[in-house]
């Protein structure tokens, strides 16, 4: 068969109408593909693995987005399943960051190879080293303390002034705390087990558990509401839960205790949610921007104001509401020594029988 549009050339006049209409088409179809975001390139965007929840990241990524242009993709999960899934994957994980609000997850992450270092004058001058990997290969972002919150109906100021008075026995069945899973609890016993040994760790969580019965927690906000309503005493939890909860009831009859800080306390335990670039990602150059942003003041000033931490800059201040961080002291323990505590802290969690 004889196909005419192979052969039959158009008259001039048709053939001129033709070619202005395929050139029209091409300029609304380039306008199009210029101005809509769902044909960005692979370039101008980043897969974040995040640790942390996503109301409270994703304002702060938006700012960068807006600041850059660049877009980030979330795939938000618990941080042990995150670097788990990370060394599965290997150099196929589509990820490019992973945030954590655990150190300890980031130095595991961190020996399993999975990051790169940053280096750069802007990361050395916003974060103090003590809040960074030996190598930088992952950069703490915000500070958390553990305290103990407490209805201030049921509870007299001074009444407690440690973590470990939480085992006594006149708290029986007026403790809230984690559940044993919970990364806020492994890391917090580690610093514990760190600081006195544990000869004496293990009375003070059978005395914990005991007190806490079945007030067990897979939320650290549960812990928080469950003290408020005055359903327990007091709980642990990390300071900028209780925060959060009292910018939204400020009458709620809540207050802290920032524990251990008398002579011969271990200090108040400390942890950071941090990032690290991961070491096969093709866009290190804009991840390392997005490490650059969050440890930037703009960036620390977004964590202090919306998540109520503390940021770690040392020319950003935290939020007003916020016990003033010179005026308490951490405990000693580097923080990159909960990764190698994690394990036999786990154990004897489940040795003591914490739920």
């Amino acid at each position: 068969m004889r196909h005419v549009a192979d052969h039959s050339p158009l008259p001039s006049s048709a053939g001129q109408r033709l070619i202005m209409s395929c050139l029209l088409l091409g300029f609304v179809l380039t306008a199009a593909w210029l101005t809509c975001p769902e044909t960005v390139s692979a370039a101008d965007k980043l897969t974040v693995y995040s640790g942390r929840a996503e109301r409270l990241i994703k304002p702060v990524f938006d700012a960068f987005t807006a600041k850059t242009g660049i877009q980030i993709d979330l795939l938000s999960s618990g941080a042990t399943e995150l670097v788990n899934r990370l060394k599965l994957e290997g150099d196929r994980s589509p990820a490019d960051l992973l945030i954590t609000n655990d150190a300890g997850s980031l130095e595991l992450a961190r020996t399993a190879g999975l990051f790169r270092p940053v280096n750069g004058p802007e990361i050395d001058h916003a974060i103090p080293p003590q809040f960074r990997a030996a190598d930088n290969s992952w950069i703490g972002l915000s500070g958390r303390f553990w305290v103990i919150v407490y209805n201030t109906t049921m509870v007299k100021a001074g009444q407690v002034t440690s973590i470990l008075d939480l085992a006594n026995p006149e708290w029986k069945d007026k403790v809230a705390v984690p559940n044993a899973g919970s990364e806020y609890l492994q890391a917090g016993v580690s610093v514990i087990r760190a600081s006195i040994g544990d000869e004496r760790t293990k009375p003070f969580l059978q005395g914990l558990r005991d007190n806490a019965g079945t007030q067990v927690y897979q939320k650290t906000s549960q812990i928080v509401e469950a003290v408020a309503k005055g359903q327990v005493a007091l709980g642990v939890a990390n300071h900028y839960y209780m925060y959060r909860h009292l910018a939204a009831q400020p009458a709620a009859p809540l207050a802290i205790v920032m524990p251990d800080q008398e002579d011969g306390g271990i200090g108040a335990i400390m942890n950071v949610a941090g990032i690290g670039i991961l070491r096969h990602s093709p866009r290190a150059g804009n991840a390392k921007l997005l490490v650059e942003f969050l440890a930037s003041p703009a960036g620390q000033k977004l964590f202090a104001e919306l998540d109520k931490e503390y940021p770690l800059h040392p020319e950003v201040k935290a939020d007003s509401a916020l016990v003033e961080r010179k005026s308490f002291r951490a405990a000693a323990i580097p923080l990159t020594k909960l990764a190698e505590l994690r394990e036999p802290t786990i154990q004897l969690i489940e040795q003591v029988g914490l739920r």
